[in-house]
């Protein structure tokens, strides 16, 4: 019941913290969006519209690259992910495969997150190394001293994994629906569809994380019981 009054208390504390950046995030890359495309459609057409539409959330992607000024594994992710998106809309095309393009930016993503763990580097510990440099040095030595602990490695590559299966899938499923749905339904749809990927993957990977540093610091606790008993003087002749 405390772990629970705790929690509660720290995603209110959250929201008071972030509640402006939130607000702002869903008006650029959710209502701002839907509220130019309805304008402008009917005025220049579907496809000029979508591709107006999309200058918010981009732009709004820069401001973030610039405003954190530094250059490190998250920026060069958050600059592939707007330079994809400007080629998806620079391809022409109908208005459903300019959608169809888009999403694709989400699948390249995954696929980077996949591609990253086969070859042995799991993106995820590359950003939270970047997380914790932005912190503190000590915080990001401390992170790379566990970057050999085999149980570490699995931990960061099944979240590498999780991450880059889960935003496939999320593309795929917004691939499907880009045929089935209206533009503006899809509108709505979509940023649905992303947030709850998100929030779903982010809710999974605090609570394995958690979990595996409880695992741990069970096994150091057993290893240091166990250490005076291999180390110690034999007895057995007593």
């Amino acid at each position: 019941m405390e772990g629970l009054k705790a929690r509660i208390s720290g995603g209110l504390a959250y929201g008071r913290a972030n509640g402006v950046r939130i607000a702002l995030e869903l008006l650029v890359n959710f209502i701002g969006p839907f509220v130019i495309y309805s304008l402008l459609d009917p005025k220049i057409g579907d496809v000029k519209a979508l591709m107006a539409s999309s200058a918010p959330p981009i732009a709004w992607s820069i401001v973030e690259f610039i405003r954190r000024r530094r250059v490190d594994a998250l920026s060069i992710l958050v600059l592939a992910g707007i330079a994809l998106s400007l080629l998806a809309f620079l391809g022409g095309g109908g208005v459903k495969f300019l959608q169809l393009r888009e999403k694709l930016v989400t699948a390249a993503i995954g696929l980077i997150f996949i591609g990253s763990a086969a070859i042995g580097r799991p993106l995820i510990y590359v950003l939270a190394r970047a997380t914790m440099l932005r912190r503190s040095a000590e915080a990001a030595r401390e992170l790379e001293a566990l970057k050999d602990n085999i149980y570490f490695r699995r931990t960061m590559t099944l979240l590498t994994l999780v991450w880059g299966f889960g935003l496939v899938a999320e593309a795929c499923v917004a691939g499907a629906l880009v045929f089935a749905l209206s533009v503006r339904e899809f509108m709505v749809v979509s940023p649905i569809i992303g947030y709850s990927t998100v929030g779903a993957l982010s809710a999974w990977t605090f609570w394995y994380s958690q979990r595996q540093r409880r695992k741990g610091a069970e096994r150091r606790a057993a290893a240091e019981a166990a250490a005076p008993v291999a180390t110690g003087p034999d007895v057995s002749a007593a």
